[in-house]
């Protein structure tokens, strides 16, 4: 079994879905985990759920959509545990319509939160992994950004870019032995897919060989294994957990 013991992660959008499940298995292989996410009470929570199975977990408040947040934030993360050694950029949001009624403001909400936080939350928090000369950095895209859907242009393009800059990064970064993947999950049941129609529901199940919707378990699954040791050779690269929905 995959160790983290003594690594320090950070994982944003962690006080439900994809992210608490990722966050609870990092801490399962004994990784000290900083949680953060807008709701603090909700993240304290979660922490409270990791100290209760034996680990270690911190919550911060986080606004990742804020660049002046993501700053405060990381500087406040690294003053109280000394690093981060392992960062999941998970948190994202959605704002689905039609192109033709799609307004700038759901565009640029979207990219901003899944995109290019992302991208700023790695740049304030890259230097320590550099020092050290170790780093994982695993980015959660999506299904939707690598085959599209209709009513998702926002997030498909934020999706797709989180794959784009997954790769960019971790050409600039191997030298540093930091190695950079994404997860990209399908359809998997979290509070964001709750709100879906039964319809658009049963369309979704017909398009999975494996005939289930995933776990955020099964996400978290992934995330641990490219943050350990045993991943070290794998970077750049996107691994798909989606029950065979798409098959790149």
């Amino acid at each position: 079994m995959p160790t983290l013991q003594g690594r320090i992660a950070l994982v944003t959008g962690a006080s439900q879905g994809i992210g608490r499940a990722c966050a609870l298995e990092l801490a399962r292989h004994g990784a000290t985990v900083a949680l953060a996410a807008r709701q603090i009470d909700k993240l304290e929570a979660v922490a409270a759920e990791i100290r209760e199975a034996g680990g270690t977990a911190e919550a911060f408040a986080l606004d990742i959509s804020s660049e002046e947040s993501i700053k405060a934030a990381a500087k406040e993360i690294i003053a109280k545990l000394g690093k981060v050694e392992i960062l999941v950029n998970n948190a994202g949001i959605t704002r689905d319509t039609l192109v033709l009624r799609m307004k700038r403001d759901d565009w640029d909400s979207v990219l901003s939160t899944n995109l290019t936080g992302s991208f700023l939350l790695t740049q304030a928090l890259i230097s320590p992994m550099m020092k050290n000369r170790w780093g994982r950095i695993i980015n959660i895209t999506s299904v939707v950004g690598e085959i599209g859907q209709a009513g998702q242009v926002n997030y498909a393009a934020s999706k797709a870019g989180l794959v784009g800059m997954t790769k960019a990064l971790a050409r600039e970064f191997a030298s540093r032995s930091i190695t950079v993947n994404a997860v990209a999950p399908g359809f998997v049941e979290t509070a964001m897919t709750h709100v879906l129609s039964d319809e658009q529901k049963a369309f979704f199940g017909t398009q999975i060989p494996l005939g289930r919707p995933g776990t955020d378990k099964e996400v978290g699954y992934a995330v641990a294994f490219l943050a350990s040791e045993e991943a070290g050779y794998i970077t750049g690269h996107t691994l798909d957990v989606n029950g065979g929905m798409y098959m790149g």
